[in-house]
């Protein structure tokens, strides 16, 4: 049974993010006085929701997270976002696994409107049946919103063993993992701290689009 339904993350995924999302992390840290964490602890804002990294990292509590997340998004929704690159050589395949059978979808904990628009502007959009992010007010866990995905698609009578997640960090392998699924991991730029993915129980570990292409086509 061969995986047909593919579900993308898209920070450290389909884009590299880093830029962007470190310079709005260095932004609310500075406005809000926060401690501004390590270069380390820094990379680590790519992938979970913000509101744990913010409460991680910077020793805030809940309420101070939120708006650390609300002053993030003051510089990240004008600039930060457009900071980001596509995947060396995604679009091309995403092409490719479209040609070949395979429905595919966005499932991010980005606030959904960011998702649309950063689709749309690196063309990434024509080959996703759905774009799935978090809903207000609050970035989601993976796992919810892969279930999100998973019911905007209809997805829900298709065999778990035909659907699978693909992502940068463990949280989408831990996620797609609650959910039933399995998850290739993929280290495209290193986000991930070594042996992450596979820590978590990621299904396989690849190193560029192309291997993902490769090893998602022979599965």
């Amino acid at each position: 049974m061969s995986y047909r339904h593919l579900l993308f993350d898209l920070d450290g995924t389909l884009t590299d993010s880093k830029e962007g999302i470190l310079a709005s992390v260095r932004y609310a840290c500075e406005k809000l006085d926060l401690p501004l964490p390590g270069e380390k602890e820094l990379l680590t804002f790519i992938g979970p929701p913000l509101v744990d990294s913010f409460t991680r990292h910077c020793g805030t509590d809940a309420a101070t997270a939120e708006e650390a997340v609300r002053v993030y998004r003051e510089f990240y929704r004008p600039e930060g976002q457009y900071m980001n690159v596509p995947a060396p050589g995604i679009c091309d395949v995403l092409a490719a696994l479209k040609r070949a059978g395979r429905h595919m979808a966005l499932a991010s904990s980005k606030p959904e409107v960011m998702c649309r628009e950063i689709c749309e502007r690196f063309g990434f959009a024509p080959y996703l049946d759905e774009i799935v992010g978090s809903k207000p007010p609050a970035d989601m866990h993976k796992a919810a919103v892969i279930r999100d995905a998973i019911e905007r698609l209809g997805w829900e009578e298709i065999p778990k063993e035909e659907i699978l997640m693909i992502g940068d960090r463990k949280y989408d392998v831990l996620g797609a993992a609650e959910v039933g699924l399995n998850c290739l991991g993929v280290e495209f730029f290193d986000y991930a701290a070594p042996g992450e993915l596979e820590e978590a129980g990621a299904v396989a570990v690849v190193g560029t689009p192309q291997e993902m292409e490769a090893w998602i086509l022979a599965h």
